[in-house]
């Protein structure tokens, strides 16, 4: 039977909801068999990125921290030599005098 014998025996309405019907249960069985499964994998891989991801950001700010500490001692380092420095230039001006 071709689509005309079938038009002309059940009428145009029945045999295109038969057809969507059909067309509904094509992409129904598509999508669970071929598409769930790479979702499923692509869903699991994107989880492992993005633990990933947050252990390297926990990583960059406690390794950010550790270069604030180390600049500010070593700021403190650096002040603490320049006033020294400066307290021996005074002495040596008073000296001069």
């Amino acid at each position: 039977m071709d689509i005309a014998e079938l038009i002309n025996t059940y009428g145009f309405p029945i045999v295109a909801a038969g057809g969507m019907g059909y067309m509904i249960f094509f992409v129904w069985t598509w999508a669970t068999k071929e598409v769930k499964p790479v979702l499923r994998e692509a869903n699991t891989v994107l989880i492992a990125l993005i633990d990933r991801v947050r252990m390297l950001d926990n990583d960059l700010i406690r390794l950010n921290q550790k270069v604030d500490v180390v600049l500010h001692l070593r700021g403190k380092t650096i002040d603490h030599e320049r006033m020294i420095a400066e307290e021996k230039i005074n002495q040596i001006k008073k000296d001069d005098e």
